[in-house]
């Protein structure tokens, strides 16, 4: 057995007070997010999406968090990948950021449901064109013999949308998580870490503060 024992860190950049957080827990997310922008050298906005298959068996992927809306967070991807199949079967997850730089986790869980055909033509209509093209080349977590098809997918699509702007896939478009439960982790020194949980209830947001 190997034991991993990597550089350890100081955890001391920041704190949970209770007089100090409020009880909006989306007004807290939204602060941490803008400073993350700011301090982050990678991707603020990925998170870790965590679905289940029909047999429950866990499953997760690192996707962009695209869109938000009150209680609500918005990401995109293939309806026939395999996390679309999961969420079919079973329309709950769970998503997850972290941003070392600043020392700090969020966890969310919710139920998913798709976005509506105009906003996810919306977004659509925002991206790259070469990530539009794409949309219609793959067919995201279907097995490829070699590489060349995936190319040759990608040729195609091309030269079916040459000199016009290009559709957005029917089998491509956005999800909604609505946060039902929302925790934050704030590094601090001993491994004494705060953990604060806010859960959505008909009257508002309870919250409570577990241990590390």
């Amino acid at each position: 057995m190997t034991f991993y024992r990597p550089h350890r860190r100081t955890y001391d950049l920041g704190r949970l007070d209770d007089d100090h957080i409020g009880q909006d827990p989306l007004a807290l997310f939204e602060g941490w997010f803008e400073e993350a922008v700011a301090s982050e050298q990678g991707e603020a906005a990925a998170m870790v999406l965590s679905t289940v298959d029909e047999s429950g068996h866990p499953d997760g992927r690192v996707v962009l968090m695209r869109a938000r809306h009150d209680s609500q967070i918005g990401f995109f991807t293939n309806y026939l990948s395999a996390k679309g199949h999961q969420l079919d079967a079973v329309p709950w997850a769970a998503a997850t950021f972290y941003w070392p730089a600043r020392q700090r986790q969020v966890r969310v869980r919710g139920p998913v449901a798709k976005m509506s055909t105009a906003r996810s033509d919306a977004y659509f209509a925002t991206r790259p064109r070469g990530s539009q093209l794409s949309a219609w080349a793959s067919d995201q977590s279907q097995p490829l013999s070699v590489r060349g098809e995936l190319d040759d997918a990608m040729n195609v699509a091309a030269t079916r949308f040459d000199g016009r702007a290009v559709e957005r896939p029917p089998h491509w478009g956005g999800y909604w998580l609505t946060i039902e439960s929302i925790e934050f982790w704030q590094g601090r020194t001993d491994r004494m870490h705060d953990r604060l949980r806010f859960r959505q209830h008909r009257t508002g947001w309870s919250v409570k503060r577990l241990s590390p």
